[in-house]
Order: structure tokens, then sequence, then C-alpha cells
């Protein structure tokens, strides 16, 4: 059985600096909570975001977008972010910069045109053959081959035990697989299902029997399949329209399902023709009017899109008006400037005005002392650094006069202050100290007004 691995073109989510946002902290009546889901403050901003997402699953927002506007560091991408998560699990969320659609290999139009299609997903419902249960046994059988210089071990196969409430079956697989079982981080316990054609396998999730074992990562315990080991089952798999447009970039002899998945391709800055593009919707709208696929419109998040020129505008333009089109949401920190590629055409935003116009504009507002204070405690309970109530009270209070993100970036170096000085815990002086250690930008600014004739011009 050979088995080959499926590589998905889905790009790298900046969301590491909001890793601890799980939604949008609502209540049932539609009211921001002080502190909810990772959320602190900005309870207007967050309230409209509800309304917005209750337009999405309504499916009143076609042809819209949002725009949020605030001062950096007010949270515009933890708000975007909590959207796509309000949606639910398995919604795109694509996050770009306004400044990555500029490429010495392809147009600006087909950078977003590529985004656009990252933000639109696809679930598509498969019947197949599987083996799906518990594992209670996973052992690789090795060969050792011997010569008169070396020798070597290489597995032969791997006999996977698997059970479910109904009962057991011990199965022999291709040796290939075992790249996949130590990607996924597969083990005794765990919940799988192994497709007998291709020989994918998949990790469901943890057994519940071992729900009460202690355990540092966030796990997701699910039941013992019922019925048979070996079973038809309907497959889900999620797709981005982009993963097909890659996928299919090679002409296909038929239009079988299967091929119509294809085999994706690893990511390169080449163009997909427009004929390509509306071969595949025609198949896409065909599988959905058969109910084989169901469309998944994600979310496209554009952080400083006054870094975009006008004919990204008005791509945009034209785009919004598609009927495959995602929830696009524009963040920017500007106010009246120039609009990119015009000589002194200044818009607010620097965003065209007929563009604006189609926007719901969210403004994002800056934070107070006592929200700085409860958004530092909420990092470094996720970074798992220990601070007294003094150091955190001296940070909020410098963030207050400096900016958030600085006080954010302070709280490592001064983590790594306090070990050095063989302490778990950051006091007053490690703050002090990585203070004097790192500048802010306003002071740093103020320091080159001073002093700017020192260096290179």
């Amino acid at each position: 059985m050979k088995i080959e691995e499926v590589k998905s073109t889905e790009r790298l989510e900046r969301i590491a600096s909001h890793s601890h946002i799980h939604g949008l902290g609502l209540n049932n009546d539609g009211s921001a909570k002080e502190i909810g889901h990772g959320l602190v403050g900005q309870c207007n901003a967050r309230e409209a975001c509800g309304i917005i997402v209750d337009m999405i699953k309504t499916k009143k927002m076609a042809g819209k977008a949002a725009l949020f506007a605030g001062i950096p560091g007010t949270g515009k991408t933890a708000l975007a972010l909590a959207i796509s998560q309000e949606l639910g699990k398995n919604v795109p969320f694509c996050p770009i910069v306004g400044s990555e659609v500029y490429s010495t290999e392809i147009k600006k139009t087909e950078v977003l045109m590529e985004n656009f299609r990252r933000s639109i997903g696809l679930r598509i419902r498969e019947i197949k053959e599987v083996y799906e249960g518990e594992i209670f046994e996973l052992k690789p059988i090795e060969n050792v081959n011997s010569n008169t210089t070396t020798t070597t071990t290489a597995i032969s196969q791997i006999n996977i035990g698997l059970k479910t409430n109904k009962n057991k079956k011990i199965i022999r697989v291709d040796p290939s697989i075992w790249e996949q079982i130590q990607k996924q981080k597969i083990k005794k316990g765990d919940i799988v299902y192994i497709e007998a054609n291709s020989g994918i396998i998949r990790r469901i999730g943890r057994c519940d029997i071992y729900s009460t074992e202690y355990d540092l990562e966030k796990e997701n315990y699910v039941s013992i399949p019922k019925g048979n080991v070996h079973k038809k089952k309907e497959i889900i798999q999620n797709v981005t329209l982009h993963d097909l447009d890659v996928a299919n970039s090679r002409p296909q002899q038929n239009n079988e399902l299967t091929n119509f998945l294809g085999n994706i391709l690893k990511s390169k800055k080449t163009e997909i023709t427009e004929k390509l593009r509306k071969e595949i919707n025609n198949v896409v709208n065909r599988y959905i009017d058969q109910g084989i696929a169901e469309l998944i419109p994600g979310v496209l998040f554009i952080d400083e899109v006054h870094m975009l020129d006008i004919e990204c505008f008005s791509f945009l333009n034209r785009a919004l008006e598609s009927s495959l089109a995602p929830i696009v949401i524009f963040a920017t920190n500007r106010g009246n400037c120039i609009i990119r590629g015009t000589k002194n055409i200044k818009s607010p935003h620097g965003i065209p005005r007929d563009l604006l116009d189609r926007l719901i504009i969210i403004r994002t507002i800056p934070y107070k002392i006592n929200e700085i204070k409860s958004i530092l405690n909420i990092r470094s309970k996720i970074e798992k650094i220990k601070i007294n109530e003094n150091a955190l009270n001296k940070l909020a209070k410098h963030g207050d006069n400096t900016s958030l993100r600085h006080a954010v970036n302070l709280l490592t170096p001064s983590s790594i202050l306090s070990k050095a000085d063989y302490r778990d815990e950051i006091n007053c002086d490690d703050i002090q100290e990585a203070i004097n250690l790192f500048l802010d930008s306003h002071e740093s600014a103020l320091k080159l007004r001073k002093k700017g004739a020192k260096f290179l011009k």
C-alpha cells in the first residue's frame, strides 16, 4: 500500500501574538464582557463585530467589507481573528499586509486574487473504506541489513491494533506511513482512521477514557467509535479554492472527484490563468448543486490597507461583487493621506471614496491603564512568565506612557533578567533594567531629533 502525503498550500498565519484569542467574548444579548475569550476592553468595537458575525451567518454581508480604523496597538488584528473564531473552527482565515502585494514575479492583482481564493473554503464529503478505532498497539517491525562494512536497520512494516466498542483488529501497513504517524504525534490511546485505498492516516483525537490524565496541552477528547473497525465512512475534507487552483494547474484527463482534488503541489510564484479558475468554479458549483460539497466563505484580513495603490483598490471593487467572495476586513492606522498610485488625491485612510462608501467602519480606541494591566497579565500567563503585582503595575504604567506593544515586548527580556539573578519571578528592578536597555519608538524618535546630525543620511 503506497502512501503519498498531501501537502497543503495554506499560508502560515501571523497569529502567534494572538494565540490566546478564542472569540469576541460577548454575552447572550450581544453585549461585550470587560474581559472575555482573551479580549480586553474595546467593548463598542467587539459589539459591532458581533453584529457583523450575525450578518455573515444570515448571509447578509455579500458585497460588503469592514474597516478597522485606529492607532497602532489597539487590537485590530485581534478583532479580525476573533471574528473568524466566532464563525467556526474550519473557516479559513487569511491575514496579509498591504505591502505583500508588491512582487517582481507576479502581478499585484494576482496576489490579491490568490489570497481571495485562500480565504474561501470548500467542505467536500466522500464515502470511503476506512479502518477506524482506538490504537491499542503501535509496533514498527525492523529488518537488519548487514554487509561487509556496515549494519543498517529499516522498518519493513508497521502493526497497528485498532479497537471499537464492537471488535478489534491488528492490521499491517506500509512502512511509509511511519512518517505520518510521527508528524501527527500519534500514540497509543489515540482515535484514528486509515483510508484503505490511499493509506492516509488521520488523528481524530484522544480517547475520552484518558480525559482525567494530566496534560499540559489542550487536547480534543472523543468517544471510542461504534460498530466495526473496518467500515465505510463519510470523510469530510476541508480545502480552499486556491488549493484546488494549484492542484489542477496541470490539465486533467477527466473530471472525477479524486482527480479534481489532485495531489496538491508545492507552492510556486506562478500566475494561474483566469480560464482555469472559471473551470474550477464551474466544477465547484456543480458539486454544490449535487450536495457533494459546501462553500465556506472565510475571512481575508488586509492590514495596512493604505499601502495598496489605486490599481489594487479598483480590483477590490470588482472582486467584492463576485458570487465567490470571502468576508474582507481592512485595517489601517492612517488619517487623511494621499492614495498610493496617484499624485495628489487625498482620501480618508488612503482609501478611494467609492470603496470607502462600501465599508462598515469600526473605530478602535487606545487602551486604558487598567486594560493594559489585564492584557499584560493574560500574556504573562500564556508565555508562562511569573511577575509580581508591583512589577505588573510598573509595566502597565510604562505601557500607558509608551505603547501596549512595547510593554508586551518587555515581558520576555524582563523574565530573562530575573533568571539571570536566579529568580523565577519578575520584580520592579527587572522591569526598570529592561526599560533602560530597550527604547520605545517615541524615545528613539526623540533621540534622533536631538542627535540626528550624527547619523548617516
